[in-house]
């Protein structure tokens, strides 16, 4: 079975990628959300002229394939359009033999335990308390995560005082069994993160993500090496030596790589495999209600080292309007705090064709 022709539907924010082999079978893919057009231009121009006429079967060899045939362009754009195409073999390969994703990488359908994921800084404390409220009595989220400092901020707050403000006000605002995660986004010098972290601590928040500029592992080193709080990171990470390097270094205490950023499913499943030989758990990062979701669904269903819960955007049409009706019906339904990984073969997502009609296409064939 060989690779016959890659096509593409996007926009500025979502590239969709569907994988014809020369049987007829098909399969669709996604790659990472943003600048998405630009992706889908690497598809065609660096990816599929190395992976038509090639087996569709094995995929691990395909990716390390085409990442050796464009060895001079290493970085995040080609890792995202890369996985465009494994994400689109894998759902083939689901079809093909009528299991689910996650069942051909030695897990089953079920439920996934999952965090409300907030994107905001510019809410308030008490509205963002009031929304977490809202969120647990309306779907029984027992997880939360709540942004704090500014994105690359240099040590400064979205506001003065804000995060003072907003970590104790969020835990006495709920129950002591439901469980708190922060995300700095690389706001903090070490010596800032820390003293943060003990503020972390004493409100009983049990994941501080990404507390340093995430390029320099020896800052995160530092605080995760002080703090007792599980210090967390890597979703921007595609690159296997560095993965190598964060784990044996022991960088972070949770290991967070983004399916869509690492360059797919398989690419995952290897920094997946190197966390668990470290006993390091891996909470993958998936920000938004594209397939990133879904596809970290199947992967937490499967790995042995699954983290505690799965990342869930609470973001709607005001924040995210691009993600609204990508799929029919969504995938996305949340009851008792839980999402659902259903048994239907390959990701099993049906994309909104008139979405797809209105995007931009482009194919490649043999």
């Amino acid at each position: 079975m060989k690779i016959q022709k890659i096509e593409t539907f996007s926009n500025e924010f979502i590239c969709f990628v569907r994988v014809t082999a020369d049987d007829g079978s098909q399969g669709w893919g996604q790659t990472a959300p943003y600048f998405a057009d630009i992706t889908a231009q690497i598809v065609h121009r660096q990816v599929a002229p190395h992976a038509l006429g090639c087996s569709a079967v094995n995929i691990d060899s395909l990716t390390d394939l085409i990442g050796e045939r464009e060895h001079k362009f290493p970085g995040s754009y080609l890792c995202r359009a890369i996985g465009g195409l494994d994400l689109a073999l894998w759902d083939l390969h689901g079809k093909l033999q009528n299991k689910p994703v996650c069942g051909l990488i030695g897990g089953s359908a079920g439920k996934v335990r999952a965090y409300a994921s907030s994107m905001k800084r510019e809410i308030t404390p008490v509205d963002e308390a009031d929304r977490f409220m809202s969120l647990r009595d309306r779907f029984g989220f027992d997880a939360f995560k709540f942004r704090i400092g500014s994105e690359c901020g240099h040590d400064q707050d979205e506001w003065e005082g804000r995060t003072e403000e907003i970590v104790p006000l969020i835990r006495k605002s709920m129950d002591d069994d439901v469980a708190l995660l922060v995300d700095a986004n690389s706001c903090y010098s070490p010596k800032k993160a820390i003293s943060i972290g003990h503020l972390l601590e004493d409100n009983g928040i049990g994941h501080y993500e990404e507390p340093c500029p995430y390029w320099e592992y020896g800052q995160t080193k530092q605080v995760t090496d002080t703090l007792a709080i599980d210090v967390t990171g890597g979703e921007q990470d595609c690159q296997l030596p560095n993965w190598r390097e964060m784990i044996r270094r022991r960088i972070v205490d949770i290991v967070q790589p983004d399916v869509c950023y690492m360059g797919g499913l398989s690419r995952t499943l290897r920094v997946a495999k190197m966390a668990d030989e470290a006993k390091l758990p891996c909470t993958p990062h998936a920000a938004n209600l594209s397939m990133v979701t879904l596809f970290t669904m199947h992967l937490l269903r499967a790995i042995p080292n699954a983290g505690k819960y799965l990342e869930f955007s609470i973001e709607g049409a005001d924040y995210y309007p691009w993600q609204q009706e990508l799929f029919l019906p969504s995938p996305f339904e949340i009851e008792d705090g839980c999402a659902m990984v259903t048994d239907a073969p390959g990701w099993g997502v049906e994309i909104n064709p008139e979405w797809l009609s209105e995007s931009a296409y482009q194919v490649s064939s043999v």
